[in-house]
């Protein structure tokens, strides 16, 4: 065993040992998205809930470790064991566990968009896909090697003065995955008596008690998404907590207000808040967030209705407004709240904040549309209308989740 011996190894030794607790908080979360997912969807779809959400971890950490990771930062694990030790106590494996609990959000937003219609295979095989290349791609350009956006130096910067600024994945996360959903509920389809002759027929969900042990999961994991990208211990950023807190806040309320006290509005909300409070929590004052926040609840609860009810978008959970709009809102707010004239830190530009976004989105948009058209000509994307009608659970996994009721 080896055992620190000076000051420079103890420190080392902290800044993994700070990046796995936040890797495990953050892993924590993909039982709030399986849980949030289970209680959204009706009962014959719970088993499939509940095993994509683990399935696509898996595949993410395979495609991510052999493909994303080193995309996205140059680096490569294939030299021998002791070799990869090398480096400060193994940072770059701990850093590779941490990112990679952010490249496996990708397919868990999407999943709860395509819920009840989608096929098991092709939907862990696009997952694969956007882990291992789509959002590779646009982290390299901001947090990776590419530095093109988020750099100092990269040409954002030289056009605006400030590079795109990301600190924990509004965009680069949340964005990415809810645009990359996006075309893919949309080449599904609606589920079967969702639209009927015109008139919206809301399909009723499973279990509120569900949604709410999701919810709650996924608040508590938060605090590792965004507290922990501060990378090292050094770097810990009380602004970055209180942020986080200050805008959950200000999304649960605004839901409560906007949505007249719904209970699945309200726990979304606070998770609206939280998608969009995480590009600018290092650098807006806590009021600032409490406002962004609020903006988000509202976003949310008005995008999924005007998604769901007016352009007749079946997006079960609501990942878009959820994730790609407000996601898209706090990538933006950034380079809003910011500004020191506005309480901020400075260093972030509205501008600059604006392409990044938009480019993001693009990529999204390109990358979801050509790999679900391809998988829909190719294997086909959605189940049969009688294994939809049966239910996902016993089309696909040939089980129920309650097993002793006779329907």
């Amino acid at each position: 065993m080896n055992v620190p011996t000076n000051l420079t190894e103890y420190v080392s030794a902290g800044n993994v040992f700070f990046l796995l607790w936040g890797a495990v908080l953050i892993f924590s979360m993909h039982a709030g998205f399986a849980f949030l997912e289970a209680g959204s969807v009706r009962k014959k779809n719970i088993v499939n809930a509940l095993t994509k959400i683990p399935t696509d971890w898996a595949v993410s950490t395979v495609v991510y470790f052999l493909v994303g990771f080193p995309i996205a930062y140059g680096i490569t694990f294939f030299g021998k064991a002791t070799d990869l030790l090398s480096d400060d106590s193994g940072y770059d494996l701990a850093h590779f566990f941490f990112l990679l609990c952010f490249a496996a959000v990708i397919p868990a937003i999407i999943s709860g968009g395509v819920a009840e219609r989608m096929k098991f295979g092709p939907q862990v095989l696009a997952g694969a896909i956007f882990v291992a290349f789509a959002y590779p791609l646009f982290e390299g350009l901001v947090w990776g090697r590419f530095n093109e956006l988020g750099s100092p130096d990269g040409w954002l910067a030289g056009i605006f003065g400030a590079g795109f600024h990301d600190y924990a994945g509004s965009v680069v996360v949340h964005a990415m995955g809810g645009w990359l959903a996006l075309p893919g509920i949309l080449l599904l389809g609606s589920r079967m008596g969702r639209y009927v002759n015109g008139d919206s027929r809301p399909l009723q969900i499973h279990s509120v008690p569900f949604v709410a042990l999701g919810s709650w999961l996924l608040m508590i994991g938060w605090f590792g998404f965004n507290v922990a990208s501060a990378a090292t211990l050094p770097n810990i950023s009380g602004l970055v907590a209180a942020n986080s807190l200050l805008a959950m806040g200000g999304g649960l309320l605004s839901a409560v207000l906007v949505s007249r006290r719904d209970s699945v509005f309200v726990y979304n909300g606070a998770l609206a808040g939280l998608v969009a409070v995480c590009a600018g929590s290092d650098v807006m004052h806590p009021l600032a967030a409490l406002a962004v926040g609020a903006v988000a609840g509202l976003i949310f609860v008005k995008g999924f209705l005007w998604a769901n009810e007016k352009l007749r978008i079946d997006d079960v959970l609501g990942v878009w407004p959820l994730h790609g709009l407000c996601g898209a809102w706090g990538g933006i707010a950034a380079g809003i709240f910011g500004y020191e004239a506005l309480g901020g830190i400075g260093g972030v530009n509205f501008f600059s904040q604006l392409t990044g976004t938009l480019i993001c989105i693009a990529i999204a948009l390109v990358f979801s549309s050509t790999t679900y058209y391809i998988i829909k000509k190719t294997y086909g994307i959605r189940l049969t209308p009688q294994e939809e009608l049966l239910g996902s659970d016993l089309s696909i996994h040939s089980g129920k989740a309650y097993p002793e009721e006779l329907i």
